[in-house]
């Protein structure tokens, strides 16, 4: 087949090149981007001067019958068309004739696979940011049905202090709202037009681009031509984005998987987010949880294989660029893919409240901290009391006792600075319902946090909606 740029050429393209080339096996998926275009630019051309009124409207025309063929299936997209542009525009050419090569004019690919990518991202930022805010709901409204579970809260993975399952599950809808709102950021600073830079220098035409940025929905322009073909730093920004969602994910996996364990118990997963072996019986693995902390890897290594693309090109545009599509689509279906996985799967989870409760209150030093805070309350330097209660542990440890379980007796023969009483306020209810400062996890602080987030899901659905 006759290229698109072969006048120069005496020779056909080798059959190892051409395969090797070819973008069209992946970059097809931006093909309702390039109609989507491709119909702005003909606006473009039509005001121009470039095609004649009627000409547009029979370009228009065209291109919403290719939009058709698209949608049944049978748009040609064989390898041979080098790439989703070509195949576009020998499919309007076919059916509006010679009119057909006038809808390149005053374009080079290189200013149209720009803008083809940015709409693209804008579609890609749409679905993972709502993805994501159905998580932080569903995140939000677990953590006020378990704003009164208590549990170990970690640190090294060692029990550290008692703590609210909502605190715990609020923490990661949180970092969550955090990423949602990476991914607007991302898409603002993406949201300029590159359609009419050409190869690299701009063009000679008389083109609207306010007119063209307006019709596609871009909120500005890019003002210099060289950076509009040649840069890729928004979607190094979007790869950012989908790396650190990934890697909340994965650690929020990571919890889950613990839970699941015979060792936690912490939770019961659903027969229909769970997978069995297919030689033990008795297994039920967190396959899913385990897929999302593994799929870490990729997204990390897409945001790394881009940024090893950039690093050395010179200015403009380099067919290395090519290889972004890759990088960026395979993170876009993962993420998206993750949160939604993740979703279907805490909420079908079954919470075993007891076994959590248990595990905080029959600790024998969890309540360690509180027991300072009873002697700093009475004017002891915290250092002290730090001393103090380390001892206090050490005795427990040794009589396998819990804090909570310790007299007023025992208390003041290890030391004399604890008033009477101490042992009654020992407990691990009191202990979460005490921590009230702005942050902390009693029940009334994640009921707080619950509402902030509710009014924060709601500002990014509302942002999301926008695009």
């Amino acid at each position: 087949m006759k290229k698109t740029w072969g006048g120069r050429f005496q020779k056909s393209t080798d059959p190892q090149v051409e395969a090797f080339t070819e973008s069209i096996s992946f970059d097809r998926r931006l093909a309702p981007f390039d109609i989507e275009g491709s119909l702005a630019h003909v606006q473009t051309l039509v005001k121009a001067k470039l095609l004649k009124p009627q000409e547009g409207k029979k370009m228009t025309a065209g291109l919403q019958k290719v939009k058709k063929l698209l949608a049944m299936g049978k748009l040609p997209l064989e390898s041979n068309l080098e790439d989703i542009h070509t195949a576009v525009e020998k499919a309007l050419t076919k059916l509006v004739g010679p009119l057909g090569g006038k809808l390149h004019t005053g374009r080079s690919r290189n200013d149209q696979v720009a803008t083809d990518f940015r709409l693209y991202l804008r579609h890609a930022v749409k679905e993972s940011v709502q993805a994501g805010n159905r998580l932080v709901e569903t995140l939000t409204q677990l953590s006020l049905q378990e704003k009164d579970t208590l549990m170990p809260g970690y640190t090294h993975l060692q029990r550290a202090m008692p703590i609210s399952l909502g605190h715990h599950l609020a923490a990661y809808a949180f970092m969550l709202t955090r990423d949602m709102d990476r991914f607007l950021s991302a898409w603002d600073r993406a949201n300029a037009l590159p359609l009419g830079s050409g190869a690299l220098a701009g063009t000679n035409h008389p083109f609207d681009r306010v007119l063209t940025a307006k019709t596609l929905g871009f909120k500005s322009i890019l003002q210099n031509s060289l950076d509009a073909v040649s840069d890729r730093d928004v979607y190094v920004d979007f790869l950012s984005a989908a790396a650190v969602t990934q890697m909340h994910l994965s650690r929020m996996a990571e919890d889950l998987i613990l839970w699941a364990s015979t060792e936690f118990g912490f939770i019961e997963m659903d027969d229909a987010f769970a997978t069995g072996s297919s030689l033990m019986p008795q297994k039920k693995n967190p396959d899913v949880v385990e897929l999302i902390r593994g799929k870490a890897g990729r997204v990390f290594a897409n945001l790394m294989g881009l940024l090893t693309v950039l690093k050395g090109l010179p200015l403009s545009y380099n067919r290395d660029l090519q290889e972004d599509k890759h990088f960026v689509f395979d993170s876009a279906d993962t993420v998206t893919a993750s949160l939604r996985a993740m979703t279907g799967f805490v909420s079908a989870l079954k919470f075993n409240r007891e076994k959590m409760t248990e595990a905080a209150d029959n600790d024998l030093t969890l309540l360690a901290t509180d027991l300072a805070d009873v002697l700093v309350k009475i004017d002891v330097p915290f250092r002290v009391a730090h001393e103090v209660v380390g001892r206090v542990v050490r005795y427990c440890i040794e009589k396998n006792k819990r804090l909570q379980d310790l007299s007023d007796g025992e208390l003041s023969r290890l030391s004399d600075l604890f008033p009477k009483g101490t042992a009654e306020s020992l407990s691990v209810h009191h202990s979460v319902s005490q921590k009230k400062a702005i942050g902390g996890t009693s029940p009334q602080n994640v009921v707080k946090q619950a509402a902030l987030l509710k009014a924060e899901a709601a500002k990014i659905k509302k942002r999301s909606s926008g695009l």
